[in-house]
């Protein structure tokens, strides 16, 4: 009988406290200075202070996909932008996970709907485990579907931000191998006597990948911005969170005018990147290394443990 009761004091104390830090997060409180200045700039990047949302269109407009799947998709959208609006009046940035998405080419409030949608989901998937757990006899405490509700929801709304940050590792690196090719070959054309404009152009239209398409596509947007072809790239490296493209914008608006200088500089960068990408494969092959070693040493441990167990039961049993 006390049990029940602790069980039920403690149910919905939980479910209180997680109400009310719902309606914490939902409801405007006092902000801060900080939080405030967060605030005003992440408005201003989306193009000016207290822009509204752009409004869904309607479901029955043309080009909306209709049936439930047109629904869903709505459905989803709306919810992303509500989050993402979210995200703005609280003064929540997250900059390093928008350089991630944006380097992924994906948007931030697909993102943030998808986060929703597997958190829904975890909240489902507990107790489905729970009553198959109950079917075969393992327990009835009204507790553990509470709890593996919440931890399946928490889990699968930090599953996105795990596999995003891994895939957006994998991709920046294979980007800052990109860029350190991409300096080579515009030190070489300005060696060839181009200048420094039509060097850059000229080194992003060598091949057709994904990264050096991210950088015809910064210096193309140049040109209709009026940027110079550095400021854009240092745009593009803090967009994606590539610091070695903010670096060499930095040191191109220093040394634009001089040629033999921006070549020297270019040659460097390269050269050093090189290194450093060395560095990191030399470094990574002495972790494999190590853990083959570990490996090859259990499976010693475990053969020597397979020989020496029947000679020391016969020792024990005579």
């Amino acid at each position: 009988m006390n049990s029940d009761i602790t069980t039920a004091v403690l149910v919905g104390a939980l479910f209180g406290l997680g109400v009310y830090a719902l309606v914490r997060a939902l409801l405007p409180t006092r902000r801060g200075p900080v939080s405030t200045v967060a605030r005003v700039d992440a408005l201003r990047a989306r193009g000016s202070v207290g822009a509204p949302l752009t409004p869904s269109a309607p479901s029955g407009a043309p080009g909306t996909p209709g049936g439930a799947t047109g629904r869903l998709a709505e459905l989803r959208e709306r919810t992303g932008s509500r989050l993402a609006e979210l995200y703005v009046q609280r003064g929540w940035e997250q900059r390093s996970l928008r350089a991630d998405l944006a380097l992924l080419d994906r948007t931030w409030e697909s993102f943030l709907a998808t986060k929703v949608v597997l958190a829904a989901t975890g909240l489902f998937f507990g107790p489905f485990l729970f009553s198959l757990g109950w079917m075969l006899g393992m327990g009835a405490s009204p507790v553990v579907p509470v709890w593996l509700a919440l931890a399946f929801a928490a889990g699968f709304f930090f599953l996105p931000d795990v596999e995003v940050r891994r895939d957006a590792k994998a991709m920046r690196r294979d980007f800052r191998r990109v860029v350190a090719a991409y300096l080579d070959l515009v030190a070489m054309s300005l060696a060839g006597g181009r200048g420094l404009p039509e060097a850059l152009k000229a080194a992003a239209e060598v091949s057709d990948g994904w990264a050096l398409r991210r950088i015809r596509s910064a210096l193309a947007d140049a040109r209709i911005t009026g940027l110079t072809q550095w400021q854009a790239l240092g745009r593009l490296g803090d967009e994606v969170g590539v610091d070695e493209l903010k670096d060499l914008s930095a040191s191109l608006a220093l040394v634009a005018d001089d040629g033999a200088k921006v070549r020297a500089s270019l040659s460097a960068r390269a050269e050093t990147m090189r290194h450093r990408e060395l560095g990191e494969i030399e470094g990574s092959a002495g972790e494999k290394s190590q853990s083959m070693l570990i490996a090859q040493l259990l499976l010693c441990m475990g053969f020597l443990i397979f020989l020496i167990f029947p000679a020391g039961m016969r020792v024990f049993q005579a």
